[in-house]
C-alpha cells in the first residue's frame, strides 16, 4: 500500500471509484504473470511503445503487459496511489521523480539494479541523474531528448549566409538575425531571423546559456545571479531592438506548433531552438525544408560555454502498491537493453540514453542530425531541470518573469529579483518540510 496523508485520504474514494483497475485474479499455473502499464503516448509515439510491449511479451511466456494511454497521467497516478489501486509501471516525465519520491508514491529500484547488473556507468550521465535522488535511482530513462539550434537553409541563402555555417556564437546569432528578418513596406515585420520567445518552451532555461544556475543545489535559490541577468538583458534587447508590440503582433500570426503554420516549418522565423524531435515535425508538415542542427550558440567571451544543451527523458517507474514490482521490472529492465531502447527510441525518432548504440541504429536513424543530439547529451554543458519539489512554481514563476522582461515592463534586474525573493522563501519552507521528515535534498 502507498502512505498515505490527509490529502490521500480525501482522494482514495474517488480514485477508487474513478480509475480503472490494475488487480484482478490471481494468474492460473499455466498463464503469464499480468502486469498493468499506464503511459501516456498517442500517436506513432504510443505506437513504438506499443512495438516495444508487444516485443517484451513475445520474448518470454512468464510476463504479458498491458499498455494503456492515460491522459495527465502524472496527476491521475498519485490518485491511483493514494487509492491503493495503482498499475504496476507506469510512464511519467523526468521532472516528476523527486515529487513523487517525496511523497512515497514509487519505489527505488536501487536492489532490482544491482540484481540485474544495471550500473550507472552504462548511461550518458544526464540521464542516469534525473533518475536519482536522495542518493537512491527512482527511475529509469526511456526516451531521452536534447536540444540543439534548427535553422533554415534556404532562408540562410537569401540573406547571403552561408546555408552550411550557423552561427556559434551569441554575437553571431544576433547579427544573422539582423540579416534575416524582414519588414514590409509599412514597416510590419514579416519574418524573423531569431526571436527568444519562439517556441516559448525553454524562457526560464536562457540563464543556463550564459553559465548561470537556478539554484545550488543545496540550499540556495540563484535566479537572479549576475549570469542570469546577463541571459535576459540579451533577451531584452530583442524586444528593444525590433519592438516588443511588434514582435508580439508578429507571433500572434503563427500556427499551430503541430501543423504547417508553425513558425520555423512556414519560414516565419529562420532559426529556432528545439528538440531531437523537430525532425518528426519536418519529415510530416515540411518535408521539402532544407534545414540544419547545431549546438546553441555561446557567448563569446565564455567559449567554455560551448556546446550547452537543455535535456529531457521519459521515464519508467514502479509506484509503490505495485501489485508485481518483480515483474514490472522486468519489462523496464527490457526497454533499457539495447535492444528494447533501440527499438523504441528508433520508432519515436530519439536515441538511447545508454552510451553504447548500435551501428545499425545510427545508419538507419532518420534524423540526420542524431549524432549531433547525442554529443550534446553526453556533454559537459548538458543540463535538465532542477530536482526541487518546487519546481512547477519555480517554473511558472521564471515564465512570468521572461514575459515582463519581454514586453518591457521590468528590467532582468527587477524581475529576477522578485522571483529570487519569492522562490526562496518556498525553498526554506521545502527544506524545513523535509528536515521533519528526517530527508534531505
Amino acid at each position: 500500500m502507498c502512505r498515505t496523508s490527509t490529502f490521500a485520504a480525501l482522494v482514495a474514494a474517488a480514485a477508487l471509484a474513478l480509475l480503472p483497475g490494475c488487480g484482478g485474479p490471481p494468474p492460473k499455473a499455466n498463464r503469464p504473470v499480468q502486469i498493468e502499464y499506464w503511459e501516456k503516448w498517442t500517436g506513432f509515439e504510443g505506437d513504438a511503445m506499443r512495438a516495444t510491449v508487444d516485443a517484451f511479451n513475445a520474448s518470454q511466456k512468464r510476463i504479458h503487459v498491458n499498455l494503456l494511454t492515460v491522459s495527465q497521467i502524472d496527476q491521475k497516478l498519485l490518485l491511483a496511489c493514494a487509492g491503493g489501486n495503482p498499475p504496476d509501471v507506469a510512464g511519467l516525465w523526468s521532472y516528476n521523480v523527486n515529487v513523487y519520491a517525496d511523497k512515497g508514491a514509487i519505489i527505488p529500484l536501487d536492489r532490482y539494479l544491482a540484481k540485474a547488473g544495471i550500473a550507472e556507468d552504462q548511461y550518458i550521465p544526464v540521464f542516469w541523474g534525473i533518475c536519482k535522488y536522495r542518493g537512491k535511482v527512482w527511475a529509469l530513462p526511456s526516451t531521452p531528448a536534447s536540444t540543439a539550434l534548427h535553422w533554415n537553409k534556404e532562408l540562410f541563402r537569401e540573406a547571403g549566409l552561408d546555408p552550411n555555417r550557423p552561427p556559434r556564437t551569441i554575437e553571431e546569432l544576433d547579427a544573422y538575425s539582423e540579416k534575416l528578418t524582414k519588414r514590409d513596406a509599412s514597416g510590419k515585420i514579416i519574418q524573423m531571423g531569431f526571436m527568444p520567445s519562439e517556441p516559448g518552451w525553454w524562457n526560464w532555461s536562457w540563464g543556463y546559456f550564459f553559465g548561470g544556475t537556478l539554484w545550488d543545489g543545496k540550499s540556495k535559490i540563484t535566479a537572479n545571479c549576475p549570469e542570469n541577468i546577463r541571459a535576459y538583458k540579451w533577451v531584452a534587447s530583442y524586444a528593444k531592438r525590433y519592438g516588443a508590440q511588434q514582435l508580439q503582433l508578429f507571433r500572434s500570426g503563427f500556427g499551430n506548433f503541430s501543423s504547417p503554420q508553425n513558425a520555423f516549418l512556414s519560414g516565419k522565423v529562420a532559426m529556432e531552438i528545439q528538440g531531437v524531435w523537430m525532425h518528426n515535425f519536418i519529415e510530416k508538415y515540411a518535408p521539402n525544408l532544407k534545414w540544419g542542427a547545431a549546438p546553441f550558440p555561446h557567448p563569446a567571451d565564455r567559449p567554455d560555454l560551448a556546446n550547452t544543451s537543455i535535456t529531457e527523458s521519459d521515464v519508467l517507474v514502479i509506484p509503490t502498491g505495485s501489485k508485481h514490482p518483480n515483474e514490472a521490472f522486468e519489462f523496464i529492465k527490457f526497454v533499457n537493453s539495447q535492444r528494447g531502447a533501440e527499438l523504441l527510441n528508433m520508432g519515436q525518432r530519439k536515441f538511447t540514453a545508454l552510451k553504447r548504440v548500435s551501428p545499425e541504429f545510427l545508419a538507419k536513424h532518420p534524423n540526420p542530425y542524431i549524432r549531433t543530439f547525442i554529443a550534446l547529451a553526453k556533454g559537459r554543458n548538458a543540463y535538465a531541470t532542477p530536482q526541487l519539489g518546487i519546481w512547477t512554481e519555480y517554473r511558472d514563476e521564471m515564465n512570468a518573469a521572461f514575459d515582463d522582461i519581454w514586453l518591457g515592463r521590468r528590467t532582468p534586474e527587477e524581475a529576477l529579483g522578485q522571483v529570487q525573493a519569492r522562490m526562496q522563501k518556498k525553498l526554506d519552507r521545502e527544506l524545513r518540510r523535509m528536515h521533519r521528515l528526517g530527508r534531505s535534498l
